[in-house]
């Protein structure tokens, strides 16, 4: 079963759990590889998750 503490902050085309986030906490999981800058859209991807995280 799913956590209530999380939510889903990211699925793919197919509906798998790609990331959470926890309701509470700043705590947040993926489970891909966000810092790999060598795809097409991994550079900005870590940038708008650095941004959001400065943000709050």
């Amino acid at each position: 079963t799913f956590p209530k503490s999380l939510d889903i902050s990211a699925t793919t085309k197919d509906n798998e759990i790609m990331a959470v986030r926890h309701k509470t906490y700043s705590i947040e999981g993926v489970q891909f590889h966000p810092e790999s800058i060598l795809t097409p859209l991994g550079e900005k991807l870590m940038h708008n998750f650095l941004q959001q995280k400065k943000r709050g």
